[in-house]
């Protein structure tokens, strides 16, 4: 069961009415890493999960993100208001669908369900939103960046702050599993494998660091072909 309350959950700010700025806020409306996509991938993922906590953080975050996508609807709508016979509305996407948000992307691409992204195990949905909230936090500073006016910038900032409060959601999930820092998870064991790193890329300087030094990996500087 769902309820709707007409109340933002936060305020929504707009200066003065920018359509060409709502067209590139169409990314995180109708967009891959838009907010009804993050929505979606988070609900579906909760009913996969068997951790009733986790599940519920699932939940909550997807509601959240629907109460996110309901603000950036609101300021597509705003910036596109009484400006349909402007010349800057006329040479956006608005000029053809009409005033307010639509199910695409800033270039025009139609939203699709292959951008969501469950799989049906808790460690691999959440490290996948993790991913999915640092696309979101991207967008949002480009948003920010290029805004035009005080009342846009505060409220995509609200917007960015909670990607950054969901990341450390998801991370701390993983943390109550053991998983936040182990690459195994699932009920196969790896090869023998598991611990080399093949130095495949020997165009310059090899380069050396954590990511492949002992004790987690096996250097292999001249990796030969075993097929």
């Amino acid at each position: 069961m769902f309820f709707h309350k007409k109340q933002l959950m936060s305020a929504v700010k707009v200066d003065e009415a920018n359509p060409r700025f709502a067209q590139l806020l169409l990314e995180q409306f109708g967009g891959a890493t838009g907010e009804l996509t993050a929505a979606l991938q988070y609900w579906v993922q909760s009913f996969h999960c068997e951790d009733a906590g986790i599940k519920d953080m699932l939940q909550d975050i997807a509601i959240e993100e629907f109460s996110h996508l309901e603000m950036v609807g609101k300021m597509i709508e705003m910036h596109t208001k009484n400006v349909d016979q402007t010349e800057a509305y006329k040479s956006t996407l608005f000029a053809v669908r009409g005033v307010g948000p639509h199910l695409l992307d800033s270039q025009g691409q139609a939203w699709s369900g292959a951008y969501v992204n469950e799989g049906g195990d808790v460690v691999r949905d959440l490290r996948a939103n993790i991913g999915a909230e640092a696309g979101a936090r991207q967008t949002y500073e480009a948003l920010i960046k290029l805004a035009p006016d005080a009342g846009s910038k505060q409220t995509l900032q609200f917007l960015l702050t909670r990607e950054i409060s969901h990341t450390q959601m998801f991370m701390k999930a993983l943390e109550s599993l053991g998983k936040l820092t182990d690459p195994f998870f699932g009920n196969i064991e790896p090869d023998s494998t598991v611990d080399l790193y093949f130095n495949l890329s020997t165009n310059g300087k090899d380069e050396r660091g954590n990511w492949n030094s002992e004790p987690t990996f096996k250097y292999i500087a001249d990796p030969a072909p075993k097929g």
